[in-house]
């Protein structure tokens, strides 16, 4: 997404098990490997890395 990726747009690089395509390959954007995973972000489960980062999503969104 050469313009970056709006806030509630699916990212045309994540596949529908939500993993990403281009994860360790030299297209993977930068800005995707700066996003780095941390404990208040990832919590203890998948379920609730997903609702941080739904909550990132509508904090980010433009009104």
């Amino acid at each position: 997404m050469p313009n970056g990726k709006p806030a509630g747009v699916r990212c045309v690089q994540l596949a529908d098990d939500n993993r990403c395509k281009v994860f360790g390959r030299p297209e993977r954007p930068a800005f995707c490997g700066g996003l780095q995973p941390a404990a208040d972000m990832c919590g203890n489960s998948r379920e609730a890395a997903m609702i941080w980062l739904a909550d990132l999503e509508r904090a980010t969104a433009p009104h």
